[in-house]
Parts: structure tokens; C-alpha cells; sequence
């Protein structure tokens, strides 16, 4: 009598992980999907399986929207100084920059967008956690200034945990900085579209990223000042489960729109033709 062999999981061996090459399969952090990172970059970085939006570093989203994946980028070499002699900063800074291969938490240029030209500020979770400090605030206002001079629209994409600590009141004061070139920006009759991504927190929430004339938000993207957690604690009350994500802030008149990343550079193009000043030929009689 033939007995059928019983399955077992197997754990992979030291040798089997070693000839594994490093960052060919990713994990979705919220289905627990694995997949490989080239099909997953076909795919926007979405999970095919659930649809959660992985996070984006600047370039990556340079490569996705900007045409020919092409931006001239303004400030290149501004850097953070330490300006309050805080304990290892400098030393940090210079993790970040080795890591990520940027100079700050966000990059700076302009480019196109379907033919359109744009001013982009593009922020990198990566970085600090896109944390709001003097060279992130001086670049988007040099930014802002630039898209007012050519008179260009002006796309910040944000991501953030908040204002740098590091910087103390220095990094606050870079949202009202920010707030005040994008009222000049506006008042010039500039058009500024914010997008919101995951997550947008702290003083880059209550600044330049709510202050869009038009403002789009990644799905599920967490969008919010103070964590879900310090809140619960403060109000001793249960939060809805969708609480400060980009759909909750859509039902509660907080956005114009959630898209989907796929569909984003279109949504973008669209806007631009739609903002877009069309001379009208004057037929004589």
C-alpha cells in the first residue's frame, strides 16, 4: 500500500539565501504579496494584489512623470549645516546623503509634463523622513520664486514626518517661509498643484503641501498633523479605521481628488492642458 509522502514547509538554507540575489522579490507590506521588484516597477510600484502604493524616492517619481524621465534640477549642492551644534547631525547628514544619494529630503527643477512645462518640487521619505528643514524650505521657496518668474505651474509632491528636530525652531519657521512664497506665487496668478503621499505629516501638512490650488493624494496615503496614536491618547477615543487616510480626507472635503499612481501623469497632463492660457486666432472680417 502506497502511503503519501506528508508536505513540509522548508526553510531555506544559509547557501540557498546567498545565491538569492539581493532585491529581486519585495514583500507588500500590507497583503503580504511577494513579487518581483521588476514587475512590481512595471506596475508603479502598486501591489498587483491589493493595490497598496509603495513609497516613492524622488528620482523614482522623476522617471515615472516627467517626460523622458529628464528634470534640470535647480540647488543641486545646497546641504544642511548644523546650525544649533546639535549631537550628531552632521554625522547623520552625511549617512543620508551617502544612502540615499541626495543632498536633502527634497529635489528641486523643472521639466516637462506632456509637453507642458512644470517647476517640481519632489520630497523622499527616504531621506530623514522628508523631514521639513532650512534647505528643504529655502529650496521650494527658490522653487516657487522660479515658477513665478517663468511663469510656469508649480507641482510639489510631499512626504513627510514633520518638522527636522534637529533644526528646533529654525525648521519651524520654514512654514511660514514656504506658506509665504506660495501666497506670492498665488497672488502673481500661479497655478500650484499639491500631491499628497504617503504619509504627509507634521508641519509640511499644516504648510506648503494643504496650500494647492488644486490638491491630489495618492490612495491611501496617510495625511494628518499628529500621529493616529498621540490623537487616540489626547481625545481617549477610538478613531475610525480609515481615519487621515487620502479617502477619509476626500469624504471630509480635505482633497479634490485621490488617484490612482497609474493614472497620475495623465490626471496631471489633463490639468495642465486644462490651466493652459490658448491663443484664439482673430479672423478678420
Amino acid at each position: 500500500m502506497l502511503q503519501k509522502k506528508r508536505k513540509y514547509a522548508t526553510i531555506p538554507s544559509e547557501k540557498t539565501r546567498r545565491e538569492i540575489p539581493e532585491g529581486l522579490m519585495n514583500k507588500c507590506p500590507k497583503c503580504g504579496a511577494i513579487q518581483f521588484n521588476m514587475e512590481l516597477m512595471k506596475n508603479y510600484k502598486v501591489c498587483s494584489s491589493c493595490g497598496y502604493h509603495f513609497v516613492l524616492n524622488a528620482m523614482e517619481r522623476v522617471d515615472m512623470l516627467l517626460d523622458g524621465g529628464r528634470i534640470f534640477e535647480y540647488d543641486e549642492d545646497m546641504i544642511s549645516k548644523d546650525p544649533l551644534s546639535f549631537p550628531g547631525y552632521p554625522q547623520k547628514t552625511e549617512q543620508m546623503m551617502e544612502k540615499t544619494g541626495m543632498r536633502d529630503a527634497v529635489i528641486t527643477g523643472e521639466g516637462t509634463i506632456g509637453g507642458f512645462p512644470v517647476v517640481v518640487c519632489i520630497m523622499s521619505f527616504e531621506f530623514f523622513s522628508g523631514t521639513l528643514g532650512s534647505v528643504v524650505g529655502e529650496k521650494i521657496v527658490r522653487a516657487a520664486e522660479a515658477a513665478m518668474q517663468k511663469q510656469y505651474p508649480l507641482i510639489i509632491f510631499s512626504t513627510s514626518g514633520g518638522a527636522r528636530m534637529q533644526e528646533s525652531i529654525l525648521s519651524l519657521m520654514q512654514m511660514a517661509k514656504t506658506s509665504a512664497a506660495l501666497g506670492r506665487f498665488s497672488e502673481s496668478g500661479g497655478l500650484y498643484i499639491s500631491i499628497l503621499t504617503d504619509p504627509t505629516l507634521g508641519g509640511v501638512s499644516a504648510s506648503f503641501a494643504t496650500l494647492g490650488d488644486i490638491i491630489l493624494a495618492e490612495p491611501g496615503a496617510v495625511i494628518g498633523f499628529a500621529g493616529r496614536r498621540v490623537i487616540e491618547q489626547t481625545i481617549r477615543q477610538k478613531l475610525p479605521d480609515n481615519f487621515q487616510t487620502s479617502e477619509f480626507n476626500l469624504q471630509h472635503g480635505h482633497l479634490d481628488k485621490v488617484v490612482h499612481r497609474k493614472d497620475l501623469r495623465a490626471t496631471l497632463i489633463k490639468l495642465l492642458d486644462f490651466h493652459t492660457v490658448k491663443e484664439v486666432p482673430i479672423h478678420g472680417r
